[in-house]
């Protein structure tokens, strides 16, 4: 039988495809609200009763969090295990939604069908790629292709608290011969990717506390510090308007200059600078000067400030001081900084602003991880590049990241493995937004593209 039949058989089953997706879409599978602590668990049981339906020994594994899922099928020489996650971002704001979240169905618009919902891009539809190439290769050649781990995370939206213990725990039976990972998106829209580098991520969040009570603006207004104030400031004093850089000491430390040779081949990958930037609503770049937006995404650092809040949030006027002030921030990494000096110089940054009668309190239970650089030397890469090359009818570029996916980093640290990350996401899916959504393209080229990949490296 023939990789033909296979993709003839996904292209026939791609409506009963999509019907699974969007069950697995309709569960509302939110990791960092205990509220859907048990949507979480069907979520997983869910997945484990899919994949013994195509032959996988699958089951739910507890955790003091939301549990794993993890199966073993196929036999062979090659061992490979496949990553993604069913947990999902929150929807707020529900009010910016236009439908139900966890309603999914498939809207037609100028640029051809979407499959519309919470977790469609990020990393539902994503994941069930791989297990429908898997299925229909099962329902053709009678067995998979390989020897196969699937490897199910249920926190990943929610700092992963569980992930490390885990796979400590479970090193022998996680280990294969390469990690394949299904949550990344594509250069430009049908332009196949496979990651070469990811940024790393550092977390932070502090509290700035100045009068010991919420104060009566009128009686403290002038001699009172406000926290509120306070906040704005130093959050300036992280930037540099003229050159856009972070203004933290020692920020850049372990950042390296891209290759000139790399910057060519990033820019001649089919990134839409213009497209890029009109998704966001923005006309211009706003990062560091003389840099491209593929060299600020991909291989700069930043740091962001994700919420400050503080004072009176209700309706109408409230007169008052507030006592506090509270800050979260990130940070993306790259090249070799590391996160626990980085952690210290943001830190130090912050109270060396300090003025008198203010104090800060930092939280400290926020981890950090470092950059990770795929070796893209290894053969799996290019059977990879050559399957995605044969499905897109185009040549699959090696490209950076923006975003930050610690599996990879403890899949090489932990169990000695490295990663290879392909994904068929594209930048307006709205991942984390509301209204996110998955090119149904995206969805149905994606399996094929597993399967080819899958024979190739059979």
């Amino acid at each position: 039988m023939s990789l033909d039949q296979v993709l003839d058989r996904i292209d026939a089953d791609l409506p009963d495809a999509l019907d699974r997706l969007m069950e697995l879409l309709r569960i509302q599978s939110i990791s960092t609200d205990p509220a859907f602590a048990d949507h979480c668990v069907t979520a997983a049981d869910w997945l484990a009763n899919d994949l013994k339906t195509i032959g996988f020994q699958a089951d739910r594994r507890e955790t003091p969090g939301h549990p794993m899922v993890v199966g073993h099928g196929g036999d062979g020489d090659r061992h490979l295990l496949f990553y993604g996650h069913y947990d999902v971002q929150p929807v707020d704001p529900l009010d910016k939604w236009d439908h139900d979240p966890f309603a999914p169905f498939v809207e037609d618009t100028p640029n051809g069908k979407i499959i519309r919902a919470r977790g469609a891009s990020d990393d539902k539809g994503q994941l069930m790629t791989f297990i429908e190439a898997c299925r229909a290769w099962k329902e053709v050649h009678g067995s998979l292709p390989a020897k196969l781990t699937i490897f199910l995370e249920g926190e990943e939206e929610s700092g992963s608290p569980s992930l490390v213990p885990f796979m400590e725990e479970n090193r022998d039976e996680l280990t294969a011969d390469i990690a394949l990972i299904c949550d990344t998106s594509m250069v430009s829209p049908g332009v196949p990717s496979i990651a070469s580098q990811l940024r790393g991520m550092l977390k932070d969040e502090f509290t700035l506390v100045g009068p010991k009570l919420d104060l009566h603006s009128g009686h403290y207004g002038g001699p009172g510090l406000n926290p509120l104030r306070e906040m704005s400031r130093i959050v300036a004093s992280f930037y540099d308007d003229e050159t856009g850089k972070v203004a933290v000491e020692g920020f850049y430390e372990g950042v390296h200059d891209t290759p000139a040779d790399q910057l060519e081949a990033w820019e001649n990958s089919g990134f839409d600078q213009k497209a890029y930037l009109d998704n966001a609503g923005y006309t211009q770049s706003h990062g560091e000067k003389d840099r491209s937006c593929l060299e600020q995404q991909w291989a700069r650092p930043t740091l962001e400030v994700n919420g400050i809040w503080g004072g009176y949030n209700g309706v109408g006027s409230k007169t008052v001081i507030p006592s506090e002030a509270h800050c979260k921030i990130t940070c993306r990494l790259v090249g070799d900084m590391d996160p626990d000096k980085l952690r210290d110089r943001v830190r130090a940054h912050v109270e060396a602003q300090l003025k008198p009668d203010m104090k800060v309190i930092w939280d400290n239970d926020l981890e950090g991880s470092p950059a990770a650089v795929m070796d893209i030397t290894r053969p799996e890469f290019a059977a990879a590049q050559k399957g995605l090359s044969d499905e897109w009818n185009r040549d699959a570029v090696f490209a950076g990241m923006g975003g930050s996916i610690p599996i990879a980093g403890y899949f090489k640290s932990i169990l000695g493995m490295e990663s290879m990350l392909v994904g068929f996401a594209n930048d307006d899916d709205k991942i984390h937004s509301p209204n996110e959504k998955y090119d149904l393209q995206s969805f149905h080229k994606g399996i094929r593209s597993w399967a080819r990949i899958l024979a190739e490296l059979a």
